[in-house]
């Protein structure tokens, strides 16, 4: 359609489009770096890391963990320089913990007799330790200290290791100590030591950050549970290490996906696109809209606010990510672009649609949805309460949004009572495992139960 600055095309195309899109190329070498890492830190601990550190980071710190007082201290800096940041981090963090609170209730313990004398059920317990980590760079993610630390403690994690790369002075960015301290003290772990207070915190980043909170090493507690974004080395170090610890998924570059009408501010639907476009070139902004003229029409929103937008790095990574995959698909009607949104499954979804909640009911796969133009992107992000973290690449077919249940463990029970009636579950099930056993060939199993039925 001429010198569009994001590829359109009609639904009918889209199915075509899509099998491309859909191929994902592994980068080996990532792979390869990171094993060589894991290896070593698993072999020589803390001196892996400060060697890897020495290399990838701006520092290499002699000593990791940081003090907690240099959290508080980082806290209070915050509080004077930047209060309105620092009040804008409060707000979310609170947010933030009730969400997840009301998440953890939802987990319950509970028994109940599933077939006479047999008494099933299951218990909730959160695992005992969480690694959390945040990556720096240029513009470090201070609202992902929030989103790990946060629903750590609210499922009940005793000890939460938070990680981040050293900068020149040998401690992480100063406004993610501030944000991670923030974090603790909304949870109240910010006491007077980490030994009491389960918070502890690290200057080391990369694959070899990873690998020290999976593996554990002389100063480091092992993990339990690996959490928090990365680069392309942070991700295959988690795929590596999964058995060594649970992690949450392995990310893939942000996108969006807006469903739009006649009715829709195109305005409000480039911008929100334009958020997810300027994280890197390889985030992918993606539409559907009803007409061409529509498509038109956002398109000339989105090339209106690309050169509003101030910083030039912003213009040159959001126009470099539409141009390599960002996409308007022109729909006939609801149900196709019902089913094109549940075909891609998107991280973000919006609905700018009037009479948005109509079409709540079919949308099956997203990270997190966006119900009505009020309801902005950029409230999951920072403020509302939702995680941020989401499934990325399509992976909302299969799994969720970052949340408590990253953190618990579902243990499942059995309670039995030997009742003298003959319909008794108890003695029915015993016979029921006997005869199975030994369908398969498995005599000690079917001597357990005919055992128990013998006595």
């Amino acid at each position: 359609m001429g010198n569009e600055i994001i590829k359109i095309i009609n639904a009918l195309e889209f199915d075509d489009y899509w099998k491309n899109a859909c191929i994902q190329e592994h980068d080996n070498s990532a792979y390869e770096t990171a094993r060589e890492i894991i290896e070593a830190v698993r072999k020589d601990g803390d001196k892996a890391v400060r060697h890897y550190a020495s290399l990838y980071d701006k520092s290499s710190p002699q000593i990791l963990e940081v003090p907690l007082d240099k959290i508080r201290e980082a806290v209070q800096k915050l509080d004077k320089e930047n209060p309105e940041l620092a009040s804008a981090l409060r707000f979310s963090a609170e947010n933030i913990k009730r969400f997840s609170l009301k998440q953890r209730e939802q987990f319950k313990d509970f028994e109940y007799e599933n077939a006479p004398g047999l008494f099933t059920g299951q218990r909730i317990i959160p695992v005992e330790s969480a690694g959390i980590y945040v990556p720096g760079g240029l513009y470090p993610l201070i609202s992902s200290a929030l989103m790990g630390i946060i629903p750590a403690y609210c499922a009940g994690v005793d000890s939460v290791c938070f990680a981040s790369p050293p900068g020149l002075d040998g401690l992480p960015d100063v406004n993610l100590l501030g944000a991670a301290g923030i974090a603790a003290q909304v949870c109240d772990k910010l006491g007077i030591n980490s030994l009491e207070t389960g918070f502890r915190c690290f200057a080391m980043g990369g694959a070899q950050a990873i690998a020290a909170l999976a593996l554990g090493t002389e100063t480091v507690l092992r993990c339990d549970v690996v959490a928090g974004p990365g680069n392309k080395y942070v991700a295959a170090a988690k795929r590596v290490l999964f058995g060594n610890a649970g992690i949450d998924f392995v990310a893939g570059p942000s996108d969006i996906l807006a469903i739009i009408d006649e009715k829709s501010s195109f305005d409000l639907a480039a911008i929100d696109m334009l958020a997810q476009a300027e994280h890197d070139p390889d985030a992918r902004a993606r539409a559907l809209v009803p007409s061409t003229d529509a498509a038109k029409q956002l398109e000339m929103a989105l090339e209106k606010h690309l050169g509003n937008l101030p910083l030039e790095t912003s213009q040159k990574i959001a126009r470099q990510s539409l141009a390599s995959g960002g996409l308007i698909v022109i729909y006939n009607d609801m149900a196709q672009a019902i089913k094109i949104a549940n075909t891609i499954a998107p991280e973000h979804l919006e609905l700018h649609v009037s009479g948005a909640e109509n079409w709540v009911p079919s949308l099956k796969n997203f990270g997190s949805l966006f119900i009505g133009e009020l309801s902005a992107e950029v409230l999951g992000d920072y403020s509302s309460g939702l995680n941020h973290t989401l499934p990325t690449s399509g992976s909302a077919r299969f799994t969720s949004s970052f949340s408590v249940r990253y953190f618990l463990k579902t243990l499942t029970t059995l309670r039995c009572e030997n009742r003298s009636e003959k319909s008794d579950g108890y003695i029915t099930a015993l016979k029921a495992a006997e005869t199975i056993a030994r369908a398969e060939g498995l005599e000690a199993h079917a001597a357990s139960a005919k055992t128990r039925l013998n006595n």
